[in-house]
C-alpha cells in the first residue's frame, strides 16, 4: 500500500507542477512581471510550500525539543537540497536536451538574475548561520537577526517586481484551464481571464502540497518498515521528497527552453529558504538554533551549500554563461555530505559530529 500510496502521490505532484509552471507564467504575464520575478519569487515561494510549512509546523505546534531540533534540521537542508541535488538535477535535464539546443548544453540564462539572487542568498544566509553562533542568552539579538532577514527579503522581492516586464504571451502555452471557461473562450481564445490563471495556480499548488504530503508520509512508512534511523530519514530522504516540486518545475522549464525560469525557480527558493523559515527557527526555537555537539553535521550542510554555489556559480561569473555540465558539480557535493551523515550516523566521526538527538 505504501508503494502504491508513493506512486500515486508522484504522479499528482507531476501533475501539479506541470499545472504551475503553465499558470504561474500565465499570471506573470498578466501582471506585467518580468521573468525573474515569475521564476525567482513566484514559482520559487509557490513550489517551496511543501518543504517549508513542515518544519514551520513542527516549530510552532511541535511537542518537545527532539521535534524542534528535526525542524531545524529542515530549515537548514533545504536550501543544502536546492544547491547540491535540484542543481544536479537539473543538469542532467539540460544534457538531456542538449542535443536538440543549437548551443548544446550552454544554457540561455539571464546571468544577472541568477547573481541578483545568489547574492541575496549568500548575504542571508551567512548571516543566519552567524545567528547560530551567537551566546544562547542574548535571546534579543536573534530577534534583531530576524528582523534583519526579512528585510533582506522584502528588499529583494522589491528588486524583481520593479524589473522590466519580459513575458510575452507569444512564449507561452496555452492555460490549461482555459477550456473551463466559456466565457473567456468566446471572447478571447489566446488570453484567459485573470481568474481562471488564479484558479489554475491554486489548483496546482494544492496537488503539489497534497502529493507532497502524502509522499513524504509514505517514504517516512517505507523507511520504519526499512529499518532506516530516523537521522537518516529528516537530513537524507525527507528533504529529497519535499524538494520535488522544485525539481519537476525546473525539468518543464527546462524541456521547453526557458532555463533563466528552471534556475531562477531554484535560486529564489535558496534566498526564500534561507530567510522566512529561518526567522521562524529564530524567533520560536532560538535556543534550537545554535551550534553544539550533536547539531554539527547539520550545520556542516550551510557548509556544504555555500561551497557547492560557489563552485557552480563563480565560474558562470566568470565565463558570462551557464552550462548544464556546471551544475553537475552539485551532485558530488550532495554525495559529499551523504557520507558525512552515514559516517556520522555510525560514529565514525566521533562524538561531536555522530551523537546527540540534534544532529
Amino acid at each position: 500500500m505504501d508503494v502504491v500510496i508513493l506512486v500515486l502521490a508522484f504522479v499528482v505532484i507531476l501533475l501539479g507542477a506541470e499545472l504551475f509552471t503553465n499558470g504561474i507564467e500565465w499570471f506573470g504575464r498578466k501582471l506585467g512581471l518580468a521573468e525573474g520575478a515569475v521564476g525567482s519569487v513566484l514559482a520559487a515561494v509557490g513550489t517551496a510550500l511543501p518543504e517549508t510549512m513542515i518544519p514551520i509546523v513542527a516549530i510552532l505546534f511541535g511537542a518537545g525539543e527532539a521535534s524542534r531540533d528535526v525542524a531545524v534540521g529542515a530549515v537548514l537542508g533545504a536550501p543544502f537540497m536546492l544547491a547540491t541535488l535540484a542543481m544536479f538535477v537539473t543538469g542532467v535535464a539540460v544534457l538531456i536536451v542538449a542535443r536538440k539546443r543549437e548551443a548544446g548544453d550552454v544554457m540561455p540564462v539571464d546571468s544577472g538574475v541568477l547573481a541578483h539572487d545568489m547574492g541575496y542568498f549568500a548575504l542571508a544566509y551567512a548571516i543566519a548561520i552567524g545567528a547560530a553562533f551567537l551566546p544562547l542568552e542574548v535571546v534579543w539579538l536573534k530577534w534583531v537577526v530576524a528582523a534583519v532577514l526579512l528585510a533582506i527579503y522584502a528588499w529583494y522581492v522589491k528588486g524583481h517586481f520593479e524589473a522590466d516586464p519580459s513575458v510575452d504571451a507569444t512564449d507561452l502555452a496555452p492555460l490549461r484551464f482555459q477550456r473551463l471557461d466559456p466565457r473567456a473562450r468566446r471572447a478571447e481564445p489566446t488570453v484567459p481571464r485573470l481568474r481562471t490563471v488564479n484558479l489554475q495556480v491554486l489548483a496546482a499548488l494544492a496537488f503539489i502540497v497534497v502529493g507532497a504530503i502524502f509522499f513524504v508520509g509514505a517514504v517516512e512508512d517505507l523507511a520504519t518498515h526499512l529499518g532506516v534511523q530516523e537521522v537518516l530519514l529528516a537530513l537524507v530522504i525527507a528533504p529529497i521528497a519535499t524538494e520535488l516540486p522544485e525539481k519537476f518545475n525546473s525539468i518543464i522549464w527546462v524541456r521547453q527552453g526557458k532555463d533563466t525560469l528552471a534556475m531562477g525557480n531554484i535560486t529564489g527558493a535558496m534566498v526564500f529558504q534561507s530567510t522566512i523559515p529561518t526567522v521562524v527557527a529564530l524567533l520560536f526555537a532560538s535556543s534550537t538554533w545554535h551550534v553544539a555537539p550533536g547539531s554539527t553535521i547539520a550545520f556542516l550542510s550551510a557548509g556544504i551549500a555555500f561551497l557547492s554555489s560557489a563552485a557552480i556559480f563563480i565560474p558562470m561569473a566568470r565565463a558570462g554563461r551557464l552550462r548544464g555540465r556546471g551544475l553537475l558539480i552539485g551532485g558530488l557535493f550532495y554525495l559529499l555530505y551523504l557520507g558525512l551523515v552515514v559516517a556520522a550516523v555510525s560514529g565514525l566521526l566521533g562524538p561531536a559530529l555522530g551523537s546527540g538527538h540534534a544532529v
